[in-house]
């Protein structure tokens, strides 16, 4: 089992964090978004308490279903960038008792292969890089443009990660590691909110993509956020998020 920590009470919201990040990680945002929920916020194979869990991304799906649904409670997941790509294979492999999906900073994966490859042998040497110098390693990792919009970067919660669990992380789950998706879209049963930031202009075009080709998706961008849009602007992201996930519940007309 992965390591997860758990708060609140009500309907059940899973959290899965980004690379170098940990369950802790989520900010505000997650008191936002997790009011009058049971707020489940899982650390991700590599990471945090799960740095000693070894999964490529099919694992780390079946893993990440596996706690969601611990108990045989329904619940909604929402997922970040490495999280997002995790809550996807999730989704599309063990989709019993996921009521809605939320994916921020996502994409369906790397099509071209040749692409694909290029991308996988520099998530190796990124590995390496972890390996030999860990600290100046997330330094130049939160220095991306990407980030530019957070004003803390979180470092306190990306060094409690160990060099070996990011660098496995990167190995068996990058980006370059993923088979894409894009053609399985269509078996998502679940309600899908993708969203990005409005300057990520990359995921941006990937979270339009993964809206159309999923059968009951809809789209949105968050102004004023690059990559990670609930840090940046933690407040608009969790209304957009929580008005998506409220849509789906009952209305109570009794006592």
């Amino acid at each position: 089992m992965l390591h997860a920590e758990s708060s609140g009470s009500g309907p059940r919201l899973v959290l899965a964090h980004g690379f170098t990040q940990t369950a802790r990680s989520w900010g505000r945002f997650a008191d936002l978004v997790g009011a009058g929920r049971e707020l489940v916020r899982v650390d991700l194979p590599g990471h945090g308490g799960s740095a000693a869990v070894r999964a490529n991304l099919v694992e780390c799906g079946a893993l990440l279903a596996e706690v969601a649904g611990a108990g045989g409670v329904a619940f909604d997941l929402l997922g970040y960038s490495l999280g997002a790509r995790v809550a996807l294979h999730a989704a599309l492999g063990r989709p019993d008792g996921l009521g809605r999906l939320v994916l921020i900073g996502a994409t369906g994966g790397i099509e071209d292969a040749p692409a694909r490859d290029t991308r996988r042998r520099r998530d190796l040497d990124l590995a390496a890089e972890v390996e030999a110098d860990a600290d100046a390693f997330l330094v130049r990792w939160v220095a991306q443009p990407m980030f530019a919009a957070l004003g803390d970067p979180g470092m306190e919660q990306r060094r409690r990660n160990t060099p070996a669990g990011l660098a496995s992380s990167l190995r068996l789950a990058g980006t370059g590691a993923q088979e894409p998706l894009w053609d399985r879209l269509f078996e998502l049963r679940a309600p899908l909110l993708a969203l990005a930031g409005a300057d990520d202009v990359r995921f941006a075009l990937a979270a339009a993509r993964l809206a159309t080709a999923a059968p009951a998706a809809v789209f949105s961008l968050v102004p004023g956020a690059g990559h990670a849009a609930h840090l940046a602007q933690p407040e608009l992201c969790a209304g957009i998020v929580r008005r998506f996930l409220d849509a789906g519940r009952p209305v109570r007309t009794g006592p």
